[in-house]
């Protein structure tokens, strides 16, 4: 393949090659890039006066990264606003927390105007560029309206939704309609792929083709599901390092014998840790039996710490843990440890293996890498039970091996952790292995190339048409 450009709200290749806290994308995003030469180019994370445009380039662990500073404002409208109180709280199905602002869409488009305009002169001819996720939706079309023939591939990592709840976004048309600047588009679940075809013809007037393509005007795009995955061998070899088995045995340790359960989630409320927080609480009180044997750690860091919905969530967790553990507590347990800070993923990785039960519950969720992560730390021997929200994308992959719920309801997830808790040790062996099989071989790095394949499949057909 020719030299790749990726362009992302924020560039995640990792300072540090040994690092252990960087996550799938970044790993497999570097990895093409160290592989094919190219830059990963994006928002520095940083504020400035006045925008200039000025480019700061790095050397990090053999990728070249690009980066920009944007204007305060520019922040507020574009990233707080628009992409995390608008498209956010929509994409997620919370029509109830969208914010419709023109301030926040008029921000949106101004910086992607100027992220275009920044990363053109950076572009051969015979780039390959792949745009990532919903901060950018418009950013091909900016591209190709300066001239940029390249192709050029879009990866959403959030769910498209059903197009009655698009709809409410003014303008969502306008909107959907740039994503035809690209050659394909990829989404993590057949689910989110058929949402927006469904869109795309229905409200679009755009023709289904063969091949998972779709025609408007005079634009064809490749629409593909490719579900993201993990650097599972790397995980593994983590979770076998010595910090994560110091982490597994200071777990165990301070377990006394009781079962841990665990959530690690960043603090949002896609994640459902209210209703993870009040179906936990119904197995207390319905199964008063169990509740000296168990205990829930949910790892939380915070994050968009000046969104107010965030704010809210944040409050609303620490008061019903409060609640929970005074309900419940005795003098010599405590039946919730909530954490609002992160750990490195070697470190998480020793914490996966002791818990009895992975709870990955959210409301809605693009993919929700961390099942995947629970399942390969596991003890082959002696593994744990993943209880899986069935609106997780990651319940296409693992749902045969995973006890799938209804986060929504108290008692379904009540039910499933007195399940996963009485299950034999037989049966927890069966269910892991064929998710096991499945994170080993749809890994992260089967996840790029099978994006990129398509985006040079793509190139070739249109080669051969010519």
């Amino acid at each position: 393949m020719n030299r790749l450009i990726i362009i992302s709200n924020r560039v995640s290749a990792p300072k540090d090659s040994n690092s252990g806290a960087q996550g799938g994308l970044a790993v497999a995003l570097s990895a093409a890039l160290r592989e094919n030469g190219g830059i990963w180019f994006g928002w520095s994370g940083d504020t400035v006066e006045q925008f200039t445009g000025q480019i700061n380039f790095e050397r990090r662990s053999g990728v070249t990264v690009a980066t920009v500073d944007l204007e305060e404002h520019d922040i507020e409208e574009y990233y707080e606003g628009y992409a995390n109180r608008t498209l956010w709280p929509l994409f997620h199905y919370r029509i109830d927390l969208a914010e419709y602002e023109r301030e926040f869409a008029g921000g949106y488009q101004r910086v992607n105007h100027r992220f275009a305009d920044t990363v053109r002169p950076l572009i051969d001819p015979e780039d390959v560029i792949w745009i990532q996720d919903y901060h950018m939706f418009p950013l091909g079309q900016d591209l190709r309206d300066r001239g940029c023939n390249n192709r050029i591939g879009f990866f959403l990592h959030i769910p498209w939704p059903p197009r009655r709840l698009l709809n409410t976004l003014p303008e969502a048309a306008d909107l959907a309609k740039t994503l035809f600047a690209y050659d394909v588009i990829g989404f993590h679940t057949q689910e989110w792929l058929e949402s927006f075809r469904d869109f795309a013809t229905q409200d679009l007037g755009a023709e289904l083709l063969d091949g998972g393509r779709l025609k408007l005007g005079d634009r064809v795009v490749h629409a593909l599901a490719a579900p993201i995955g993990i650097d599972c061998k790397e995980f593994v070899e983590g979770a076998n390092s010595p910090t994560a088995r110091l982490a597994y045995r200071q777990m165990r340790d301070s377990s006394n014998g009781r079962d841990l359960i665990v959530g690690v989630d960043r603090l949002d409320y896609s994640k459902g840790l209210e209703e993870r927080f009040r179906g936990y609480e119904r197995f207390l009180e319905t199964h008063p039996e169990e509740r000296k044997e168990v205990f829930l750690l949910q790892i939380a860091p915070p994050s968009r710490a000046t969104v107010e919905s965030y704010q809210k969530i944040r409050s609303t967790l620490e008061g019903l843990a409060g609640h929970i553990n005074g309900a419940y507590s005795d003098v010599d347990w405590t039946p919730i440890r909530y954490v609002n800070q992160g750990y490195p993923r070697d470190q998480l990785a020793g914490i996966y293996r002791a818990a009895r039960i992975g709870l990955v519950t959210p409301l809605r969720d693009g993919m929700n890498l961390v099942a995947k992560e629970y399942v390969a730390a596991q003890d082959p021997e002696d593994p744990g039970v993943l209880i899986l929200s069935r609106f997780a994308g990651a319940a296409e992959q693992l749902g045969n091996g995973a006890v799938l719920v209804n986060p929504y309801s108290a008692e379904e997830m009540s039910d499933a952790i007195v399940q996963a808790l009485r299950m034999s040790r037989d049966e927890r062996i069966a269910r892991w292995r064929p998710m096991m099989d499945n994170v080993e071989q749809e890994d992260v790095i089967w996840w790029r190339k099978r994006f990129t394949d398509a985006l040079l499949d793509t190139a070739k057909a249109e080669t051969a048409a010519a």
